[in-house]
């Protein structure tokens, strides 16, 4: 007997194939008798996927917008101006709340690992301490992966040093850095170098804000990489951004770019937010911000798209959809072929759940019971249409169901019923 019957689901791959689970754990997929389960969810035509997961959230500053005010510029710059303006009125009751409330959210949309840049530049590590209890609080829904970032700069701030360490300690999990925003590069890429033996001495993982211009030579991304091969930490190393290799020199990306595979680190790109912040000093042509995803993904370096932010000091719209993401990437990225549109799927699905290090994640026998139903017939449709979530399983529970988004038509000789997906779709 199971638990849950998830019936007749299309897998990303094509296959057509009933899942079994058995309290939090897929213990069987293939053709399984209905009357074996206690609750069944009737797939039939639609796509069932792996969690969706971000890996490049800041769930401290979420939901903030219009708090003291709105970023007039649109520039990162007045944003990081804003969100110090920001922290200083804000209550650790205040960041929780907005923090559970967007979760909540991602949880209905099938978005059940997140992970989140918490500012570690305040002596009172309010934000700390509100995501540390916030991870407590979704963990029976979501896995939540919490960086200590010092926003202000590693040694640009004066306390920084001393309080992401102290963050560290509060339990949380990956090393955060923004190299570019220290005083001069030399700074920049010291504070490279102590990040990354930071979390070799500690056994973490390392995910560091990264070149997050349009300047050209801010080049940190080679110093990441280098140390993380200097200290074997192949593997467990994100550059976030990385916008500026896209005014990059191509001979210089040629070298940077096998170096980067080499060592074994991931990207980390956040289009809505790259395409709205970067290019605010040109006229025209007017660079769109986005990393070389293309041409990463061709050395064998792992990409993942983010979300980055929603409603808060640096980004004025936004959802808790990583489809609403991965399609924005598509098309910036110009990747248009099916193969690309498919990759641009997986990179919001395994390839975030790699870069992140999840464990028993993926539509496997024996994998976490945590899975979304959509109402699409394949990646690419989903892709296309962003459509419902019509339930959501996590850890073996539905915690959510959507009634699926059809509507009626009626014309003079004409009537029915119009489903947004394509015809042939089912």
């Amino acid at each position: 007997m199971f638990d849950l019957i998830v019936k007749g689901g299309t897998l990303p791959d094509g296959r057509v194939a009933d899942i079994g689970i058995t309290g939090a754990t897929i213990t069987a997929i293939g053709n399984l008798a209905e009357s074996d389960a206690g609750e069944v969810i009737d797939a039939s035509g639609d796509l069932v996927s792996p969690p969706f997961v971000d890996p490049h959230f800041h769930l401290d500053a979420t939901l903030s917008y219009g708090t003291p005010r709105i970023n007039a510029s649109g520039t990162l710059l007045e944003g990081i101006g804003l969100w110090g303006e920001l922290k200083q009125i804000v209550t650790q009751e205040e960041m929780v709340t907005r923090a559970l409330a967007y979760c909540d959210w991602a949880a209905s949309m099938g978005l059940l690992a997140i992970r989140s840049h918490v500012d570690t530049c305040d002596d009172r590590l309010l934000g700390v301490a509100a995501m540390l209890e916030v991870r407590d609080k979704v963990k029976p829904y979501i896995d939540l992966q919490l960086v200590a970032f010092p926003q202000d700069g590693f040694y640009r701030d004066p306390t920084a040093r001393d309080n992401t360490i102290r963050a560290l300690d509060m339990g949380v999990d990956v090393v955060g850095g923004i190299p570019h925003f220290e005083r001069t590069m030399a700074d920049g890429a010291a504070s490279v170098r102590e990040l990354c033996e930071l979390a070799a001495a500690r056994g973490l993982q390392v995910d560091m804000h990264c070149d997050e211009t349009d300047d050209p030579h801010s080049r940190h991304i080679e110093t990441l990489a280098c140390e993380a091969q200097r200290l074997g930490l192949g593997g467990r190393v994100a550059g976030s951004h990385l916008t500026s290799m896209h005014s990059m020199d191509n001979y210089y990306v040629s070298k940077l770019l096998p170096l980067m595979a080499e060592a074994g680190v991931a990207a980390i790109p956040n289009p809505l937010i790259n395409i709205m912040l970067q290019g605010r000093h040109d006229t025209f042509p007017k660079r769109r911000g986005l990393t070389r995803v293309k041409e990463m993904q061709a050395q064998g370096i792992t990409v993942g798209w983010g979300q980055d932010c929603v409603l808060d000091p640096w980004y004025s719209l936004g959802t808790a959809d990583m489809l609403d993401v991965a399609f924005m990437g598509l098309h910036v990225g110009q990747m248009s072929h099916p193969d690309e549109m498919r990759r641009c799927f997986d990179m919001v699905t395994t390839q975030n759940a790699r870069i992140l290090g999840l464990e028993g994640y993926g539509l496997q026998v024996g994998a976490q019971a945590s899975l979304v139903v959509l109402d699409a017939g394949d990646p690419i449709e989903a892709l296309r249409l962003r459509p419902a979530r019509l339930a959501v399983v996590s850890k073996g529970r539905v915690i959510a169901r959507t009634a699926r988004q059809d509507a009626a038509l009626t014309l003079p000789g004409r009537p029915g019923t119009i489903r947004r997906r394509h015809p042939q779709g089912g």
